[in-house]
């Protein structure tokens, strides 16, 4: 029998059925399964610093800018309004939707995200409350760009800003790792279009 690569083990995973009332959840993925994700997303997030994820309601890989907190920052409720401001972006899958319920996650699914945190701090306030802010016009801008589904959604009352997921269950597994890698390149282009990423990476504390 054929071994299974990493990547294929990663994306056809997805939490079994349980016959008890209390259902367990699906064990993190290696390090391994995840590295291909860091090494797609590395030439287009040039300067943020790449941190594997591979508990809770994520797997993946986050890309922290590095002249803020570089600790995995805490996105699901409870929010921590006391933590050291944190932005960069995120790219992987949702092992459960506990938490992320708002964005309605339906694994196993591809997803890709922006992020400024804490919640309420000055950075969140400057670059997504505010009215023409950074996350505000680039939502807009990027949602001329993207035709055909799944689009990007702003959540400026979240960590979690601007997001896009694609559900995989309707794809034939044989398809999920070409069609999963097109998702993430394709999002990472019109990231880098936008201006988001080299905006983000500039981005420094309000006076």
């Amino acid at each position: 029998m054929p071994r299974r690569s990493s990547r294929e083990s990663l994306l056809r995973s997805s939490p079994a059925p349980s016959s008890s009332r209390r259902s367990a959840s699906p064990p993190p993925p290696s390090l391994a399964s995840l590295r291909w994700i860091q090494t797609l997303a590395l030439p287009y997030l040039q300067g943020f610093l790449p941190v594997p994820q591979r508990a809770g309601s994520l797997a993946g890989f986050w890309f922290l800018h590095p002249s803020f907190s570089v600790r995995l920052p805490r996105l699901v409720p409870p929010p921590d309004y006391s933590a050291a401001p944190a932005l960069g972006f995120f790219l992987g899958s949702p092992l459960a939707p506990s938490g992320l319920e708002f964005l309605s996650p339906e694994p196993p699914e591809c997803i890709a995200f922006a992020f400024v945190a804490p919640l309420r701090g000055s950075l969140h306030d400057a670059l997504v409350a505010g009215q023409g802010s950074l996350l505000r016009s680039t939502y807009t801008y990027i949602g001329w760009l993207t035709h055909r589904r799944p689009r990007f959604v702003f959540h400026p009352d979240r960590s979690i800003v601007l997001a896009r997921h694609a559900p995989m269950r309707a794809w034939p597994l044989s398809s999920r790792s070409h069609l999963s890698r097109n998702f993430y390149i394709e999002t990472l282009c019109w990231l880098v279009r936008s201006a988001l990423v080299r905006k983000f990476l500039a981005a420094s504390l309000p006076a």
